[in-house]
């Protein structure tokens, strides 16, 4: 499972490296964050036809981690709704129709994973996960919109946008660590995968593809990391090689 990342960047080189055209919470700028969790808000990067436009737009948008689908009674189900396995997203109730219509990316400079240690059953190492080269991961995600029926038309906290990150088989090394490991999309994909019009799911699912072997590294971090409170970037520098060194 994914179930904590690293996300760093700031709006401005999101809707830069994005190519977005709308900016659609222009009020709202998340932190830099190294510990992101269940629950929290997020980046996300989607497309949608405007009312009274002919063609979708690229935006980013604040969402919260953690899928609702439409019919929930109470958006507490999200937290369960952290992940999507693609063997089953294009089948499971929850998820079903936001792959058909709702697919989004969320940006991350890594995620983290941990390693029981050897000797041990009760400790784990923790993993930063990242590209070898140092850029930004656009992991695949689905994005849905829930209604409150306790809230006014009019209240601006009527509709809840929430998130879930597509998870795959992680191979190679990475599976060493843990085996399973979120979904990316390359650059040359993403128009496709944002695309509203591409409802067929057989031809949104070919657009998953593992990472290529090789392009992420796992480095060994502090346990800090384990407590949700903790942040900054300290959580993802790697321990000194007295502590243990990294896996490749």
């Amino acid at each position: 499972m994914c179930g904590r990342y690293a996300s760093a960047r700031k709006k401005h080189e999101l809707l830069e490296e994005f190519q977005v055209e709308l900016d659609a919470d222009p009020d709202k700028e998340l932190g830099p964050d190294y510990n992101v969790a269940p629950t929290k808000n997020v980046y996300a990067v989607l497309s949608r036809v405007p009312k009274e436009a002919e063609r979708a737009v690229r935006q980013l948008r604040v969402v919260k981690w953690g899928l609702v689908p439409a019919w929930a009674k109470d958006p507490s189900i999200g937290a369960r709704m952290i992940n999507a396995r693609i063997e089953t997203v294009a089948e499971k109730p929850s998820f079903r129709q936001a792959f058909a219509k709702r697919r989004c990316l969320l940006p991350a400079d890594g995620y983290f994973e941990w390693m029981p240690v050897e000797g041990d059953k009760k400790k784990k190492q923790p993993y930063f996960i990242r590209p070898e080269d140092g850029g930004l991961l656009a992991m695949a995600g689905l994005y849905e919109f829930w209604k409150d029926p306790s809230r006014a038309d009019d209240d601006p906290l009527k509709w809840l946008v929430t998130c879930t990150v597509i998870t795959t088989d992680a191979e190679d090394e990475l599976g060493r660590i843990h085996d399973r490991m979120p979904m990316m999309i390359e650059p040359e994909r993403w128009a496709e995968w944002l695309d509203p019009k591409l409802t067929d799911t057989g031809e949104a699912s070919r657009l998953l593809v593992p990472a290529d072997s090789g392009r992420l590294v796992a480095v060994p971090v502090s346990t800090d990391v384990n407590n949700v409170r903790n942040n900054g970037p300290d959580l993802i520098k790697p321990l000194p090689p007295e502590g243990e060194s990294a896996l490749f």
